[in-house]
């Protein structure tokens, strides 16, 4: 089974998840108080104190502690990880180098995530909405990364002493998470709109025509115009600044061939500042595993449309890949579903938000009489987060929606969600009874739209991008 990427879109190599429920409040955060008042906030209360000095002190001197710890913790376990492969490295097995490999590519980013919290944490006591939700981010992401290299290092039976290291390392990011959350992000106490208004849409309506809203120099749009059909807006009002483009033709009449050669020349660690460089991708079947680096940033591309412009790739977890490394997998079982969220920790960020989406079997499960249920999601990791909004939802879903891990696990941590859904599956009456789901109504759901749930009206517009920021009415 392969697995194809449909270039509709610009590509933007940034995401967000805020989260929508940034409560129990510190009262006088600034002033001192002791370990046991402020771990109350933190995943594992007992955890938390046997890692802060037992003096008095307010949230922020203890919060920049617990995150220069970390970090300290986050380059100790890449020196594991290299130590490791090079003791197994020629020896191992595929999948065990791989996991290990995963492992010390999430390490280098959680350092790289850490180092920028710890920095900004060092700054200020007072930040700005948006740049106290990238933190807040960046800290949720760290703990992501822990339970990823976990997950795979388990799967392949690698642990080695390892995963004693990474159960410590994500208790102490739990707790530098809930500190920052409960000392650095500012009270939401602003009114947001939950009905979408319809000028975005007539902002970047020549975009939907086919019309690109991009501005760069006469160069760049001289080899724009020889590879593509897309026509660009004649105004620059509200455009997109490139700053070069290049070309992949897989006949070698462009730049490059690959897609990931033309990565590979993209600019390292841009600010953005000169616009995004431009990767067109014209029509064709690019057999090839597409990565983009964390140094290549402000990098769009660019395909002919779908059907035209598509990625494949097949490979599995029985070929010797780690799951975080394949585009697909094989999967066997008696029921399908829809997600498996992870969130882990209740003060990250994450989340999955299905909305506006049509959700129906494929040829194969549409044919096969439904003998193989299918539910909304399950819970993998016990603060489980998912909504669905707004969405069609056809008939072939189970009545009760949503599906057990095993026993009882996590449904009374999880948060599962539904609103204004249509179609036959949408029917809740018959839905599970669990203490975390939930059927919300448009305030709350709100809280998962693509202005909340992602911050998206900053970094997708500016990418031109057509997007319904809120509630679609």
């Amino acid at each position: 089974m392969s697995q194809k990427l449909m270039f509709l879109f610009t590509l933007a190599c940034l995401s967000s998840l805020p989260s929508p429920f940034i409560s129990a409040q510190i009262p006088a955060i600034g002033n001192a108080t002791s370990p046991s008042n402020i771990c109350r906030f933190a995943p594992d209360p007992s955890y938390c104190r046997s890692v802060l000095p037992n003096q008095p002190g307010d949230i922020y001197s203890y919060g920049r502690l617990s995150l220069r710890r970390s970090l300290s913790r986050a380059r100790r376990f890449i020196s594991m990880i290299d130590a490791e492969l090079d003791r197994k490295g020629k020896v191992a097995a595929k999948s065990t180098v791989g996991a290990l490999e995963d492992c010390k590519f999430l390490a280098s980013l959680t350092m790289d995530y850490l180092l920028s919290s710890s920095q900004t944490a060092d700054s200020t006591k007072t930040l700005s909405l948006s740049r106290a939700e990238d933190v807040h981010t960046f800290l949720s992401a760290a703990i992501t990364n822990e339970q990823t290299c976990l997950e795979g290092l388990k799967s392949t039976a690698s642990e080695n002493g390892l995963s004693g290291d990474l159960f410590n390392d994500t208790k102490l990011y739990g707790v530098s998470l809930a500190l920052f959350s409960k000392g650095w992000v500012p009270r939401r106490q602003r009114s947001r709109p939950i009905w979408q208004p319809q000028a975005r849409f007539k902002k970047f309506f020549g975009f939907r025509n086919g019309k690109l809203p991009l501005k760069m120099t006469e160069r760049a749009r001289a080899v724009y115009n020889t590879v593509t059909r897309r026509k660009l807006l004649q105004s620059d009002a509200d455009a997109v600044q490139v700053s070069d483009i290049v070309t992949v033709i897989q006949n070698g009449t462009g730049n490059f061939t690959t897609i990931n050669a033309a990565i590979a020349a993209a600019p390292n660690k841009t600010d953005g500042s000169n616009g995004y460089f431009l990767i067109y991708v014209t029509a064709g079947l690019y057999e090839e595993y597409v990565e983009v680096p964390k140094n290549k940033r402000y990098v769009m591309m660019i395909g002919d449309g779908i059907n035209q412009t598509v990625i494949t790739g097949n490979r599995s977890v029985v070929d010797g890949w780690t799951t975080f490394n394949s585009a697909t997998f094989i999967l066997s079982g008696q029921s399908n579903e829809v997600t498996a969220q992870g969130r882990t920790d209740p003060n990250q960020n994450t989340g999955t938000a299905i909305h506006g989406c049509t959700i129906r079997p494929a040829d194969d499960l549409a044919t096969s009489n439904y003998t193989v249920k299918t539910y909304l999601g399950r819970p993998w990791k016990e603060y489980s987060r998912t909504v669905v909004m707004q969405t069609y939802i056809d008939g072939f879903l189970e009545p009760s929606g949503w599906n057990a891990w095993s026993g009882d696990f996590a449904l009374s941590t999880l948060y599962y969600a539904e609103y204004n859904n249509t179609g036959p599956g949408s029917d809740t009456t018959n839905r599970v009874t669990w203490p975390g789901y939930h059927v919300i109504n448009a305030t709350d759901a709100s809280n998962f739209t693509v202005t909340n749930f992602l911050v998206g009206e900053g970094w997708i517009g500016q990418t031109g991008v057509p997007f319904v920021g809120g509630l679609i009415a």
